[in-house]
């Protein structure tokens, strides 16, 4: 059988697609893709000059690409809720929401909600706003939420209940793999609780493999080096990374509870097929604590 490709996404007319972090990378590709086979593509960008600068991009090669970009800064809870409020109030239905927006390896910082940046952003800030849209999504046949990790999921990955916040010892490789772990836990708790209450929505994960995008200015610095010099063996463009995404969230076969990554040698590059996470990241007794804590610091509750 051939690989799958972007060529297998089918038309996305008439649906309506949120992706966060549309501006640059993966989520840039995403986003094009599916605006080309013809959906309402809402870029939610920090930037929103940059999230333009994209939309023009993303139109020349959509002609009568229905793009719409709005300001999202993931590291604000209040940001988030404007956000999600902005396009309720805006949108009429919403067919996919991909989280895909995130940082890596980051210094020691916060959110403005006092947070650890990466969880504060990979993780909270996505559960808050899939939280504040999932009611939208409920009432959209066939809808879904794609929501981006990483093999640093299980890469000095654990989910520090003591201390969830790394305030007493922070390591940025162990903060990211922390977020990136959440981000699985987060899906699959999702899936299980749609799946209990007869919920037609699917949550679903993915991951680009190693993926040349902006996210490896941060990455310690032989990190940074390996990639310049080996860049092409072990690595992938921006447009292949995405396609996991893009069959998460437009696969007909897919199913709720699936994590897609590429084929190749250890899932850093290829095509795009079902994959495992770690047996970590299945433990349902720390995906419901997880998923209470995370109400617990987001404020926000879900409508499952």
């Amino acid at each position: 059988m051939s690989k799958w490709s972007s060529a297998e996404v089918p038309s996305q007319s008439g649906r309506v697609a949120i992706v966060t972090g549309a501006n640059t990378g993966i989520g840039f590709h995403t986003a094009a893709v599916l605006a080309q086979r013809g959906a309402t593509v809402v870029l939610a960008v920090r930037d929103v000059e940059k999230g333009k600068r994209a939309a023009d991009r993303i139109a020349a090669t959509a002609p009568g690409a229905h793009l719409v970009v709005q300001r999202l800064d993931l590291t604000s809870l209040d940001s988030v809720r404007q956000a999600a409020t902005e396009l309720r109030d805006g949108l009429d239905h919403v067919d996919l929401l991909i989280n895909n927006a995130g940082v890596m390896y980051t210094p020691k910082l916060t959110t403005q909600d006092g947070f650890e940046l990466q969880f504060g952003t990979n993780h909270l800030g996505h559960f808050a706003f899939t939280g504040h849209l999932l009611d939208r999504l409920l009432a959209t046949p066939g809808s879904r939420v794609v929501t981006v990790s990483s093999m640093a999921h299980n890469i000095r990955a654990k989910i520090h209940f003591d201390d969830l916040q790394l305030t007493r010892s922070y390591d940025r490789i162990g903060a990211y793999g922390q977020s990136k772990l959440a981000n699985l836990m987060f899906t699959y708790e999702l899936q299980r609780r749609l799946a209990a209450r007869g919920r037609p929505t699917l949550a679903v994960a993915a991951h680009p493999g190693v993926s040349m995008t902006e996210l490896v200015r941060n990455s310690p610095l032989p990190l940074r080096i390996g990639s310049k010099l080996l860049g092409g063996l072990l690595s992938q463009p921006a447009d292949q990374g995405a396609l996991p995404t893009l069959r998460a969230a437009v696969d007909p076969e897919a199913l709720g509870g699936q994590y897609y990554g590429p084929d190749g040698f250890r899932e850093l590059r290829g095509a795009p097929v079902v994959v495992r996470s770690s047996r970590q990241s299945h433990d349902t007794d720390q995906q419901v604590r997880l998923w209470a804590e995370s109400e617990r610091l987001t404020g926000v509750t879900f409508p499952v």
